[in-house]
C-alpha cells in the first residue's frame, strides 16, 4: 500500500483526527492511537486498521513512554486545543529536536495562532468563521450546516491527511519533518475555493438560496416523487435539461426560459408537481441511459444495492457486518486495503506496541502494575 512502513501516533480525539487516522491506516500506515487509562470505552468509530495504546498522561513516567512512541515515529497526529502538548514537555519543538524528520500535525478548529486559537467549537463555529455557512440554506431560511461534513471532515481531517502525506513527500528531499497547523475554519475556506473565486462571474449575486447551485435553480434540487421518495436533479447545461424535458415530457417552448430568474419559482412547480404523478422507480426508468442528470436519492440501507455501487465495491463490510464506503481514491497498483477486524478496545495492543518500540517486558509489567499503561488484550478475546 502507499503509506506501507510510515508510523503514526495518534492522540486520540472526536471525528476529526480519527478520520485522519484512519485514511492514513486504510493506506498502510501503521497508526498507533495512544488512549486514556481506565476509561471504558473508546468513543473513536473511525477506528479500522488502528492499533491502542493505553497511557496515564497524568504521570511522568506515562509522558516519556509517549515521547518515546512519538521520536520513533514518522508521524504524530495531536487534536487537543493550544498548549496542551507544550504543558506535557511534547510539543513539536521538543520532540523535532529528538527527532528531526518527525511530521507534528495539529488538527484544531482555530489553528495554534489568532485570538481563538484556544477557544472551544465544533464544526458548526468553524463553519460559521469560513463564512460557508452564510451561503447554506433555502432562500428566506436561516442558514443551516450540512451535517458536520464540511469543517470536521473535508476541511479538517482530510486536508490534514493531505498535509501529513505532502510533508512525507517532501521528507524524501530535504530528510526534514515539519509541522501541519491544520486549522478546520481555513480547511473548510479553502474547501470552499470555488464560491469564493467564482463570485467574480456572477454566481452568488443572489441572496441565499437563491442562485444556480444552492437550491435556487428548479433544475439542481430535490423532488418528491409519488410514492414518498426523492430523486436529486442537476441538469444546468442546455442539452442536460433538454433531456430532462423529454423525460418530463414538457416542451420548452411551453415553459419559461430556464435561467430567467424571476420565472424559476413557476419552473419549480412545474417540476414538483410533474415529479409526483410517478414513483422514484418509475422516473428512474424514464430517465435510464439519458444525460437528464437525473438520479435518486439512496439511503444508506440502499447504497451498496445499487448496481452501480455494487458494479464498483464502493462499499465494503467488516467483520461484524458492518458496511462503510471503501477507501477512495482507487489507485492502480497500491490500492487502500482496509482492514476488516474489530476496532480495538482501549488498551488492547499495549503490550505488543511498546514491545515493538524496545521496551522490556519488566519494564512493561511494572507499568502495569503501578497504573502508567494499561493492557486489555484479554478483554479483547472474549
Amino acid at each position: 500500500m502507499a503509506l506501507a512502513g510510515v508510523r503514526v501516533i495518534e492522540l486520540a480525539g472526536l471525528a476529526p483526527a480519527p478520520f485522519c487516522g484512519m485514511i492514513l491506516a486504510d493506506f498502510g500506515a501503521k497508526v498507533i492511537r495512544v488512549d486514556r487509562t481506565r476509561v471504558a470505552m473508546a468513543m473513536d468509530t473511525q477506528a479500522r486498521g488502528k492499533r491502542s495504546v493505553a497511557l496515564n498522561l497524568k504521570t511522568s513516567e506515562g509522558v516519556a513512554v509517549l515521547r518515546k512512541l512519538c521520536i520513533q515515529s514518522d508521524v504524530v497526529l495531536e487534536p487537543y486545543r493550544k498548549g496542551v502538548m507544550e504543558k506535557l514537555g511534547l510539543g513539536p519543538e521538543e520532540l523535532l529536536r529528538d527527532n528531526p524528520r518527525l511530521i507534528y500535525a495539529r488538527l484544531t478548529g482555530y489553528g495554534q495562532s489568532g485570538s481563538y486559537a484556544s477557544a472551544a467549537g465544533h464544526d458548526i463555529n468553524y463553519l460559521a468563521m469560513s463564512g460557508l455557512l452564510s451561503k447554506l440554506g433555502r432562500s428566506g431560511e436561516k442558514p443551516y450546516a450540512p451535517l458536520n461534513l464540511v469543517a470536521d471532515f473535508a476541511g479538517g481531517g482530510l486536508t490534514c491527511a493531505f498535509g501529513v502525506v505532502l510533508a512525507l513527500l517532501e521528507r524524501t528531499m530535504s530528510g526534514k519533518g515539519q509541522i501541519i497547523d491544520a486549522s478546520m475554519v481555513e480547511g473548510a475556506a479553502y474547501v470552499g475555493s470555488f464560491i469564493w473565486k467564482s463570485r467574480s462571474i456572477g454566481m452568488w449575486d443572489r441572496c441565499r438560496g437563491e442562485n444556480m447551485l444552492d437550491s435556487g435553480a428548479p433544475f439542481y434540487d430535490t423532488y418528491q416523487t409519488s410514492d414518498g421518495k426523492y430523486v436529486a436533479v442537476g441538469a444546468i447545461e442546455p442539452q442536460f435539461y433538454k433531456q430532462l424535458l423529454k423525460g418530463l415530457g414538457l416542451d420548452a417552448e411551453d415553459l419559461p426560459p430556464q435561467m430567467n430568474f424571476s420565472d424559476w419559482p413557476e419552473l419549480r412547480r412545474i417540476f414538483t408537481e410533474r415529479f409526483a404523478s410517478k414513483t422514484q422507480a418509475e422516473w428512474l426508468n424514464v430517465f435510464e441511459g439519458t444525460d437528464a442528470c437525473v438520479t435518486p436519492v439512496l439511503s444508506f440501507d440502499q447504497v451498496s444495492s445499487h448496481p452501480h455501487n455494487q458494479q464498483r465495491r464502493s462499499f465494503i463490510k467488516d467483520l461484524q457486518g458492518e458496511e462503510s464506503p471503501r477507501p477512495a481514491p482507487i489507485l492502480s497498483r497500491t490500492p487502500a486495503e482496509p482492514c476488516l477486524a474489530n476496532d480495538p478496545i482501549i488498551g488492547e495492543h499495549t503490550r505488543l506496541v511498546l514491545e515493538e518500540y524496545g521496551f522490556r517486558r519488566a519494564e512493561i509489567d511494572q507499568m502495569l502494575a503501578t497504573g502508567v499503561v494499561e493492557c486489555n488484550a484479554a478483554k479483547a478475546k472474549l
